[in-house]
């Protein structure tokens, strides 16, 4: 089953328990993937979904962040249930020794000696850790790993 096809399913069974929070995230979360596929034209496949929950799950941490900063616990948990919601679409997370080898097997790959040569290594490294890894953390460990070499 495409990924796809489980949220439209999940979006039904939210419809039929009555379960309006999940459901809200979840209709916000077809809502962005039809405009993402009209705005390029395309049908997106799995990896476009996931880069499209991506995208509305760190907007969802900003907004935490903010609220938290504004004393507003109550909005704050609302766009932590959203993150939750979400999150549930993502492949299984890789742990940190997982990331910090494919980093070192894109490093000697690329042949990296420098931090010049960060942009060869995400190259490699974005494609196998996509949806799986935080991006931020995976850049900082890179650029460790190259300022070391």
């Amino acid at each position: 089953m495409s990924l796809k096809a489980r949220i439209n399913e999940d979006m039904k069974a939210a419809l039929k328990a009555k379960e309006t929070a999940r459901l809200g995230a979840i209709r916000l979360l077809m809502a962005a993937i039809k405009q993402k596929e009209i705005d390029e034209r395309v049908a997106l496949d799995d990896a476009g979904i996931i880069a499209v929950i991506e995208k509305m799950i760190k907007q969802r941490k900003d907004s935490i962040a903010q609220y938290e900063a504004a004393q507003r616990q109550d909005l704050a948990e609302a766009e932590k249930a959203e993150v939750a919601v979400l999150s549930a679409y993502l492949p299984q997370p890789l742990s940190a020794d997982e990331v910090a080898a494919i980093v070192a097997a894109a490093i000697e790959e690329a042949g990296a000696k420098t931090p010049a040569d960060m942009g060869k290594v995400m190259a490699i490294v974005k494609p196998k850790v996509a949806g799986r890894a935080d991006m931020g953390e995976v850049s900082k460990l890179v650029k460790a790993k190259l300022v070391g070499a």
